[in-house]
């Protein structure tokens, strides 16, 4: 089993920026793509983004891109997303997920956090 707990979540005004932190423990050694997945009120969970075991590779939803960006720590077990210019549109509880093969997805994910809370002010 691999365990998540996201950090960093809050509340800021439109304009300022967050860094999301996502820390794994457990059975690591399995765990491939990380990825970042966000929730509205009454909306259906979306991919946000998502990075290759190594962080070669990075997956973008288009809401997102040139505005957020996912980094990795393979030593620290740990994954980020940076998050600028943010919008009122972009609150939301944001859950990170882990998956044990290396393809980036938007959907096959294993593990999964327990989320945090983004809050963006107009």
């Amino acid at each position: 089993q691999v365990q998540l707990v996201e950090s960093g979540g809050g509340s800021v005004q439109a304009g300022g920026s967050l860094r999301l932190s996502c820390a794994a423990s457990g059975r690591t050694f399995g765990v491939a793509v990380m990825g970042w997945f966000r929730q509205a009120p009454g909306k259906e969970r979306e991919f946000v983004a998502g990075i290759s075991r190594g962080g070669v590779s990075t997956l973008y939803a288009d809401s997102v891109k040139g505005r957020f960006t996912i980094s990795r720590d393979n030593a620290k077990n740990t994954v980020y997303l940076q998050m600028n210019s943010l919008k009122p549109e972009d609150t939301a509880v944001y859950y990170c997920a882990a998956a044990l093969r290396n393809i980036i997805s938007t959907i096959l994910y294993d593990y999964w956090g327990q989320g945090t809370q983004v809050t963006v002010s107009s």
